[in-house]
């Protein structure tokens, strides 16, 4: 018996000095932990992730939302979806997070990985991107009295209805509305903070000017629910910098333009004048191609360069079809047909508001005073001669005749000789062959005549249609690219921003 006691007393002592070593070595390590350490032990010891931070379940927890916008990306305006790298800033209390300074050496901010710790489901209902990604996972900064901030960054691709009328003086309004999504406003409950939005990091854009940032808070209820969902919405106004589309797409419209004007100055029988406006015709189809490939699918907006655009295309097949119509003007007096009477006034009409002098084309009553003149001077040279000349002194309308006299002279001269040497049926047989010669030189005139006339009218109608072009074309570049733009109001749904 001495034996077994002895034995139960050496057991008991061998028990006692290990349980004295493990409180020794706890003693040890817990001297060894930082206060951060034991800080962090103690609020997360049966802390749930995934239950709100309120004790009392009748409590909201209020979220206060607010960006940083450091840079605009891209607005694709076919696509319609704004690209955006923001600071997504949200504070709130946590009740389960708090502690008292004193007990760690006066430490008042901690910071713990936001995986540990409940995070608000703030979502953008008017995203163009999958949800599977989520957010950054950055380190949430939690104060002794229970505040947390959490900013994680974040690239946003936003839907954005896009307004592309005044393209490329056009500028838009983009929204990106934050809310809860499975949270009501009575059990999280979100507000838009005092400062707005933060823009001392912000990145310039080549292509777009930040106008302005505001923040509205929205309170909602949805079909689905009775409940009201909060929400936070941001509002984006943009200006798109128009000196990239002025240097490569403004500027060389107006210069095929001026090429179009050019081609009035060519003569209306040359057939350049066609080739000249379809080339440029052609150029201004890819100018508009270029600009439809940008911009999206939509009936409900047409772009203000797209208007430009047709509107000096039309002009320009406007001024392909009067090269044609000129040109058949120009040709018609090799039919041998004279100006209609309407026709002939448009064209002295027309040559007065250009103060052009008019050579062949003249009044009606004009021209029958120069026949009768014509004609009579023609009976007296048909029936008399000159004695000393024999000059008929005919002026077919402006033509000179000096080289008539000088003929008509001769004439007379051979015409006397057979008078005095043969009999009276010579002379006539002489005379007759005179009148022959005398008619056909009449018919050519008379063909020189009309067709000089429908060149002039050709010419005065082309020098009027070319006024009639510069007049639209400046018109519509100064109505289109400068007072439209200028004057134009801001309608986008929204609020209302003073730019």
């Amino acid at each position: 018996m001495t034996s077994i006691g002895v034995l139960a007393f050496l057991f008991c002592c061998i028990c006692l000095l290990d349980a004295y070593a493990d409180v020794i070595c706890m003693n040890s390590s817990r001297s060894q932990m930082t206060d951060e350490q034991r800080l962090y032990k103690k609020l997360m010891y049966n802390y749930d992730r995934n239950t709100r931070p309120v004790y009392n379940a009748s409590h909201s927890v209020h979220v206060n939302i607010s960006i940083s916008l450091t840079q605009i990306f891209d607005l694709d305006e076919k696509n319609q979806v704004l690209t955006t790298n923001i600071w997504l800033d949200q504070g709130w209390v946590d009740e389960k997070l708090r502690w008292n300074p004193d007990d760690y050496n006066n430490l008042t901010v901690l910071r713990i990985p936001c995986t540990n710790i409940w995070l608000p489901d703030i979502v953008l209902y008017n995203s163009a991107e999958d949800y599977t990604e989520g957010y950054m996972e950055a380190l949430a900064m939690v104060s002794y009295e229970g505040q947390v901030f959490w900013p994680p960054i974040v690239k946003f691709r936003s839907t954005c209805e896009i307004d592309i009328t005044y393209y490329p003086f056009d500028d838009q309004l983009c929204k990106m509305k934050f809310g809860s999504w499975a949270y009501d406003g009575s059990q999280v409950d979100v507000f838009n903070t005092t400062k707005g939005v933060d823009l001392t990091n912000f990145v310039l854009n080549g292509e777009w000017e930040l106008l302005s940032v505001k923040s509205i808070r929205h309170n909602i209820r949805y079909p689905c629910c009775s409940e009201m969902f909060p929400d936070v919405t941001f509002w984006i106004h943009i200006k798109r910098r128009t000196l990239y589309y002025t240097y490569n797409v403004i500027i060389p419209c107006v210069m095929l333009s001026v090429l179009t004007m050019v081609g009035f100055w060519i003569r209306p029988e040359s057939g350049e004048k066609v080739s000249l406006g379809l080339t440029v015709l052609l150029a201004f189809s890819v100018f508009m191609l270029l600009i439809a490939e940008n911009m999206p699918a939509t009936s409900n907006f047409v772009p203000l360069i797209g208007i430009y655009l047709t509107t000096v295309m039309s002009l320009t097949s406007f001024s392909v079809i009067m090269a044609v119509v000129t040109s058949n003007i120009n040709v018609r007096g090799f039919k041998e047909v004279d100006l209609p009477r309407w026709f002939r006034k448009l064209v002295i009409f027309c040559a007065k508001l250009n103060c052009m002098k008019l050579t062949y084309v003249r009044d009606t009553d004009c021209r029958a005073k120069d026949d009768e003149h014509a004609k009579e001077k023609y009976y007296q040279m048909h029936t008399t001669f000159s004695n000393d000349s024999g000059c008929a002194l005919i002026d077919y309308e402006n033509n000179s005749t000096k080289q008539k006299c000088e003929m008509n002279s001769k004439i007379t001269g051979h015409v006397r000789e057979v008078e005095l040497g043969s009999d009276s049926w010579v002379t006539r047989e002489i005379l007759s062959r005179l009148q022959l010669l005398v008619d056909k030189e009449e018919e050519k005139e008379r063909s020189d005549l009309l067709c000089k006339r429908w060149m002039e009218a050709a010419e005065v109608i082309d020098r009027c249609l070319f006024w009639v072009f510069i007049f639209g074309t400046l018109l519509s570049t100064i109505i289109l690219l400068m007072v439209i733009p200028t004057v134009r109001p801001f309608e986008h749904h929204g609020p209302q921003f003073a730019t």
